[in-house]
């Protein structure tokens, strides 16, 4: 089972996205802080992180991620609002290798993450 943390201050946001990706098949964390979601990697990685860009210190958490020993295998997702250009390339810039657009959905999540629950 692939383990996804999802880094995101609003606890509706987590939880919902918590509750479809867990019945996916994807061992969820939540970690409502920057500070709390590096602590949390560096304890044990995730293979996916999505990173809310609203979160605090979002973009120093994926540089930090992107940092840590095993940190290049981690697939990481900033998540945008809205399709804004120069937040998504501050984004890439940081280490984050796709983008969602919130608010995220069932069938968003589902179009995403099909297929990558199961180790690779």
């Amino acid at each position: 089972m692939r383990r996804l943390m999802i880094a995101d201050g609003s606890d509706v946001v987590r939880k919902v996205g918590k509750r479809i990706l867990s019945g996916m098949g994807f061992l969820v964390s939540e970690a409502p802080s920057s500070l709390e979601a590096l602590v949390r990697c560096e304890a044990e990685l995730p293979n996916i992180l999505i990173v809310d860009a609203g979160l605090d210190g979002a973009l120093d958490l994926i540089g930090n991620i992107r940092r840590l020993p095993e940190g290049a295998s981690v697939r990481i997702y900033y998540c945008v609002v809205q399709a804004d250009l120069r937040k998504m390339m501050a984004g890439k810039r940081a280490g984050a290798d796709d983008f969602l657009l919130k608010p995220f959905d069932r069938k968003i999540l589902t179009s995403v993450f099909a297929g990558q629950s199961m180790a690779a």
